[in-house]
């Protein structure tokens, strides 16, 4: 799910609605304090959709590490390297990196595969146990 916020929140909640047609809602959401998830457009998305919201404590990064280690990661490989003309190539070039984070750059914390890859591979697996 991308960030939400007030005068974007159909936008932006569209991504998070369109994952969940493949996999389904999480039961759980970790969010940080930012009032981005503290309005009432994202709490009531989120009651409608039976998610628990569990809010960081404030100033605390690592109690959402693997949010923050990504957002490092967008801000580096996409947002630093690039200046945005308008918000039309702005949701171009993210959307872009977004298909590139997912399906061709290998993550560490994954054995150096894709999310995509090692999607299939958990797929194969649960088969295998089924």
């Amino acid at each position: 799910m991308v960030g939400l916020n007030r005068s974007t929140y159909q936008y932006e909640a569209q991504p998070g609605n369109q994952i969940s047609e493949f996999y389904g809602y999480p039961k759980r959401i970790r969010v940080d304090n930012g009032p981005e998830f503290r309005c009432k457009e994202f709490s009531l998305w989120a009651q409608e959709k039976n998610i628990k919201i569990e809010y960081t404590r404030p100033g605390t990064p690592t109690d959402n590490a693997m949010i923050e280690s990504f957002n490092g990661k967008f801000r580096d490989e996409c947002l630093n390297q690039t200046i945005f003309r308008n918000i039309k190539k702005a949701r171009t070039i993210i959307e872009n990196w977004r298909v590139y984070y997912n399906n061709i750059r290998p993550h560490s914390t994954l054995g150096y595969c894709t999310p995509k890859e090692y999607l299939k591979k958990l797929e194969k697996l649960a088969l295998k146990v089924a």
